[in-house]
Parts: C-alpha cells; sequence; structure tokens
C-alpha cells in the first residue's frame, strides 16, 4: 500500500498540518529553516516505527505551549492523535482483501500515548440491529414451530425467539453488529439452520442474507488485521552515519558483541558496511588471523586459498557497486573517460576505503571532500538498510545532500528518483537544485509564520512567507536561465501550466509513437500571453530560432497583433491554438484540447464534476465551466491533476479527438522550428 494523504497534529511546533497529499513516488517538502520540516517528518515516522526507535513522549513531544493541558488533566495523551495517514492499496494488498474490501482506504493513527486506532473507508460498513431485527423476527417465526419443545427441567431457553432475545438483551436499535455480537449472532444461525425447511426458498434466502451481513464484521476484522500487518515501515534517515576509511576488525567486532558502541554514529556506518560486504566484522577479523598453512598439507592451503579469495572477491565486487552508483552523481558527464575508483581493502586485522583517482594514486576516504564522503556513506547505509533489508518501507530523507555542490545534488535528485521507483520517497529541501522544473506538482510547501498557528503543510504551491516559496523560485529561475539560450529552437508559451500540458501530453504521444516534439525544442514559459512578446525579442536578438504558442481567446489575440511579436518572429512562427483544435468552442486555450480527458481527471482526482454542465454547453470553454461551478477552482491544481494522471496512462487514453488535435499541434511546432 502507498501513502495518499496524512496530517500530524499537537506535536512540537505543529498545532495542526492539515491534511496534505503525497505523491505515490516521490514527494518533496520545502520551506525555511525552524519551519518544522524535521518534525514532520519524525511525527512520521510514528505512523509505524523501526523496532529500535522510541516512540512519543509527552513531555518532549507535546507543544511546549500547551503542555499545561497535560499536567493539569485537561488532556489525555491516550486521546491526542499525533498523527493520522490514509494508505490506498496496491495490487498486492487487494490480491488479500476479503470481497468487497478491495478498493476500500485504509486509516491508521497514532496517539500521543503511542497507542494506536485503525478504520476502513469505503468498505462495507458495520450492520445496525436495526438493519436485521426483523428479518431475525421473521425467521424465528418459521423456525420455531419446528423445533421440539424442551425437556423438563431444562434451563436453555425453549425457542429460538427465546435464545435471540438473551442474545440481544440491552441492545438499541443503533447497537453495531461488532465482531463478538457478530460470532454469537452467526453461532445462533448455524444452531437453527436445520430447522428451516429446505422446500421454503424464501426463508432459505432470508437465512443467507443474516448469514451474509453478520459477516461483515468478521471480513472487516480480517481486512484490518491483515492491513496492520502490511503497513509499510516509516524510515526517517536524518543522521546520515558515516563510514569510517579506516576500521581494526577486532576492536568493532568486540564492541558489536558487547553492545558498547561508538557514540559518533561511526560504527552504525561500518556495521553498514559490514553488511553490504557480507561478511559480519567477526567474520573478517577471525580471516584475518588464519596463519598460513604447511606447505606439505593441500588441502588446508586450497582451505586457506578459498576464504582469502572470497573475501577479496567480495570486496571487489562491493567497490565495483559503490563506484558504479557513486560515479552515476559524482561523474555524470558520459565523455569523460577517467573516474575515480573506489576500493575496499582488507590486511590482516584492517579494513580501509581508499579512492584510486585519474592518476592511480590512492588516497584515504577521509582525504577526500565533505561531499563525496557524504555519497560514500549515503550510498553504503541505503544499500545495506534502506533497499536490501525495508522491501516495505517508506524513505523519509530529511535534508539529503547539505554537503554537494549545487550542480553534484542535481545529479543526486534522480538517484532519489530511482529509489522512490521501489519504495515511496519523501525528502525535505530548502535547496533550489534539489527540486526539478518538472517536480513543482510533486512540491509541498511547509511554512509557520505564527507559532500559535504552528506549521503549515501546504499540497498548493502557496505560502505567506515568501522564504518557503525561495527554493522553488530559485529552480525555476536557475533553469529558466540555462535553458532561455541553450538551444538553438525555442517555443515560448504563456505560462508555466501551458507548459505542462505540452511537456507531459507531447510525452504521451512520443512513448506511443503517434508524433513525436523535437527534442531539440526548449520549452520557454512566459508569465501570461502579454509578457510573450519580450522573451520572444530576447531570444530572437541572440539569433535563436522562436516560435510562440498562444490560446485564441482574447489575451492571445492581442499578443499575437502586437507589432513587435509579429515584426520579430513572423505570422508562421506565432501558433494559435484554435489551429489546431477541432471542437465547438469559438476561442479554445490549450485545456479546450483535453477537454474530454480534463473533464474526467476534475471528476475522478479532484472531485469537480461538470461533466453534465460540459455535456450542455460544449460550445464554452472548459476553464470557464470549472471556473463558474467550482468555489475553489484552480488552473494549477488542474494543471498538476493532468500530470498524475499521465504517469499511469497513456496516449490511447486520450480520446481520438484529442490525439489528433495534439498530433496536428506537435507537428505544426516542429514545422515552426525546423
Amino acid at each position: 500500500m502507498w501513502l495518499s494523504k496524512v496530517r500530524v497534529q499537537n506535536y512540537r511546533s505543529i498545532i495542526d498540518t492539515g491534511w496534505f497529499e503525497v505523491e505515490e513516488a516521490k514527494t518533496i517538502l520545502v520551506g525555511p529553516n525552524e519551519a518544522g520540516k524535521t518534525a514532520v517528518f519524525k511525527a512520521l515516522q510514528q505512523i509505524n516505527a523501526p523496532d529500535d526507535i522510541d516512540g512519543f513522549d509527552s513531555l518532549r513531544d507535546y507543544p511546549r505551549s500547551k503542555f499545561n493541558d497535560i499536567t493539569t488533566g485537561k488532556v489525555d495523551p491516550a486521546e491526542v492523535t499525533v498523527v493520522e495517514a490514509r494508505f490506498t492499496l496496491e495490487p498486492e494488498d487487494q490480491k488479500e482483501m476479503p470481497k468487497g474490501f478491495e478498493d476500500c482506504v485504509y486509516v491508521f493513527g497514532r496517539r500521543l500515548d503511542n497507542s494506536f486506532w485503525q478504520r476502513l473507508e469505503g468498505a462495507p460498513e458495520l450492520i445496525t440491529y436495526n438493519d436485521i431485527k426483523k428479518n431475525l423476527i421473521r425467521l424465528c417465526s418459521h423456525v420455531d414451530p419446528r423445533i421440539p419443545s424442551a425437556e423438563e427441567g431444562s434451563t436453555e431457553p425453549e425457542t429460538s425467539g427465546d435464545q435471540l432475545k438473551a442474545i440481544t438483551e440491552g441492545w438499541s436499535e443503533l447497537t453495531k453488529i461488532n465482531i463478538g455480537k457478530a460470532e454469537t449472532l452467526s453461532t445462533w444461525l448455524d444452531n437453527i439452520f436445520t430447522y428451516i425447511d429446505e422446500t421454503n426458498t424464501k426463508e432459505e434466502q432470508r437465512f443467507d442474507s443474516l448469514k451474509e451481513a453478520v459477516g461483515v464484521a468478521s471480513k472487516r476484522s480480517k481486512a484490518v488485521k491483515i492491513l496492520r500487518e502490511r503497513l509499510p515501515v516509516f524510515v526517517l534517515f536524518n543522521n546520515y552515519f558515516r563510514v569510517r576509511p579506516l576500521i581494526h576488525l577486532e576492536h568493532l567486532a568486540s564492541r558489536i558483541e558487547t553492545g558498547v558502541l561508538d557514540d559518533t554514529q561511526y560504527d552504525y556506518g561500518n556495521e553498514c558496511l559490514m553488511k553490504l560486504l557480507g561478511f559480519s566484522a567477526r567474520e573478517l577479523s577471525n580471516l584475518g588471523k588464519v596463519s598460513e598453512p604447511l606447505a606439505d598439507n593441500p588441502e588446508a592451503l586450497k582451505q586457506y586459498r578459498d576464504q582469502l579469495d572470497k573475501r577479496r572477491f567480495q570486496l571487489n565486487a562491493a567497490s565495483v557497486r559503490l563506484t558504479d552508483e557513486i560515479n552515476k552523481v559524482w561523474l555524470p558527464d558520459p565523455t569523460r573517460s577517467e573516474a575515480d575508483r573506489l576500493r575496499v581493502q582488507a590486511d590482516a586485522q584492517y579494513l580501509k576505503v581508499v579512492v584510486e583517482d585519474s592518476l592511480g594514486v590512492e588516497i584515504e576516504l577521509d582525504q577526500r571532500s565533505e561531499g563525496f564522503q557524504w555519497l560514500v556513506s549515503f550510498f553504503v547505509v541505503f544499500f545495506a538498510e534502506a533497499v536490501d533489508g525495508h522491501e516495505n518501507a517508506i524513505l523519509l530523507l530529511d535534508e539529503p545532500g547539505l554537503s554537494l555542490h549545487g550542480l553534484k545534488q542535481r545529479d543526486f535528485r534522480i538517484t532519489i528518483s530511482r529509489l522512490a521507483e521501489t519504495n515511496q520517497t519523501l525528502y525535505t529541501t530548502h535547496s533550489p537544485f534539489l527540486v526539478g522544473p518538472d517536480e513543482l506538482d510533486l512540491v509541498r510547501v511547509v511554512e509557520m509564520t505564527d507559532r500559535k498557528v504552528g506549521t503549515k503543510v501546504h499540497t498548493k504551491v502557496i505560502a505567506d512567507d515568501i522564504a518557503a516559496l525561495l527554493p522553488l523560485q530559485e529552480a525555476l529561475g536557475y533553469d529558466l536561465a540555462q535553458s532561455l539560450f541553450a538551444q538553438k529552437r525555442n517555443l515560448v508559451l504563456e505560462g508555466l501550466t501551458d507548459y505542462w500540458y505540452l511537456d507531459a501530453t507531447s510525452q504521451l504521444l512520443r512513448d506511443g509513437e503517434v508524433v513525436s516534439l523535437n527534442d531539440k525544442i526548449a520549452l520557454v514559459p512566459s508569465n501570461s500571453a502579454s509578457k510573450v512578446v519580450y522573451y520572444a525579442t530576447i531570444l530572437h536578438s541572440q539569433k535563436l530560432k522562436v516560435a510562440a504558442l498562444l490560446d485564441s481567446d482574447a489575451a492571445g489575440d492581442l499578443a499575437a497583433q502586437q507589432d513587435n511579436l509579429v515584426h520579430t518572429l513572423g505570422n508562421k512562427a506565432i501558433l494559435r491554438t484554435k489551429d489546431a483544435y477541432t471542437g465547438d468552442v469559438a476561442r479554445p486555450e490549450v485545456e479546450d484540447m483535453l477537454r474530454d480527458t480534463l473533464i474526467k481527471v476534475a471528476k475522478d482526482d479532484l472531485g469537480w464534476d461538470v461533466s453534465t454542465v460540459a455535456s450542455a454547453q460544449p460550445t464554452r470553454r472548459i476553464v470557464d465551466i470549472l471556473s463558474g461551478k467550482v468555489s475553489d477552482f484552480s488552473k494549477y491544481r488542474l494543471a498538476k491533476a493532468f500530470l498524475r494522471w499521465t504517469r499511469t496512462h497513456e496516449a490511447a487514453d486520450l480520446s481520438s479527438d484529442e490525439c489528433d488535435q495534439w498530433k496536428t499541434l506537435i507537428e505544426h511546432i516542429n514545422k515552426a522550428l525546423k
């Protein structure tokens, strides 16, 4: 199952984050220092923390400004939910669920006293006594005449009605038939089954319907038990343990065996290195103590050689794996043939990690930069724990890569995406280099503008604190600056949502082998239709090929008619949505070219159902329909929902009209910038 929504309350700097959505693969929390990002992660981990992680402590974790409520007994920790999460079932989970529970949502909460609660949403609800009372009475009326009279002196109830009355004593019509009551009723039904006239179809059906209704409690109990057992472990990596470049194996083995570990956290990193190598510290230490056998004992010589070769081969394999992964980040440029090689070497009781540079010189790991040391340690810990040991885990990375150079952070972002392919991953950052220009829909903004209000987490990219948005602004600014003059062919768009629609749809069509947008064309979003002319003029002045895509609305018409734009680009390079659109809207926007899909996305993902209105008003723009019917409508949210949709769909899922329109538009773009 994967985490889809979460909320944290009453934890340190957090009063109530509000519910915020979590992406299926990777989610990025951005915000300034002291906003509460780490607090959010520490609370999240308690949903299902590893065994060696301490739980909540009301003295340390309850908001200090409200702690007097705890000491005076006004607030009971057993009644304070700190973190609650909603989980969506994946196919593997659904296969294990009882019939009728395959599409439910699992909700799990952890209280301040570390107790938990759980519930199911979208699943068959527990029935009440009132739901089955009449059928129970009617079944008794049918069965009672067929039950033999009780023997004289018997204390058992004489009729099924008497038995039912004893079972339901004290029940009201609103009493829920929970698992205990359901088991009692089910046993009673089984006992009277033989007295039902098998030729009476109506009573047979009544019995079956009662068994099914009573069985809901058992199914719910089974479903909850299954999901509790399948709840992912939340692994928080906020202190990135370092690997010591020189390890005395006997000393490390002794500390591990006695439990007297190094409090600098090096021992944990070194234990992870042992796990990655496939040895325990004791095994490697013992191998270093083996005496060379006598020459006249060939069997002992072979065993001695095999032991040493096994150690050498495994150390070499681990070295190759680490080198390969590190150089994907540290040396992403494939044109460079020389790369640093990592070596893990064993010599008697010493295990050392060295780096061989392009000159063939070996130097100890601790003589390399902080960033390189961090990267080596990160991969050691992750390969040993996160990837290999936590298959059903959600990874929480708190400020990864702080010691990496900005450009290395951009490469490391790809590594995080790879980790997210197998483990749902959330990470915090205030670095613009760890947020990609195509990842703004993955961003959650964390801010704390007022300590009385506490930490808030926004699913939409909004914030009252400008510092919270700074990483996003810097990321967009950097990518715009890099792309603005990097490509010879540039298509200027009205805004960011147009960029998302074109980029995502063109990728769908490319993957579906329908049409390919020239990958040498840079997509450049401006802030509005009126600013397209400024971007186009700047790019054209650098002797670059430029085209502009404008909506066919009033703002697009006004921009398309500007003399400067026409003079700069020429009419053939000013593309309009109406040139490719084939629907009924007279002045279409980019969204109208995805009208059918956006109507479905708006309903299924955002709960905005305008399908009836859209069918009745085919000539009205879809954005106008949505803004007129949805009080909190946002073009940004709609585009973001479409991006999510494209990750799990393909070109064939677009309507035929949409596919044809976008094929035509992309062909026009390619022709204008050939």
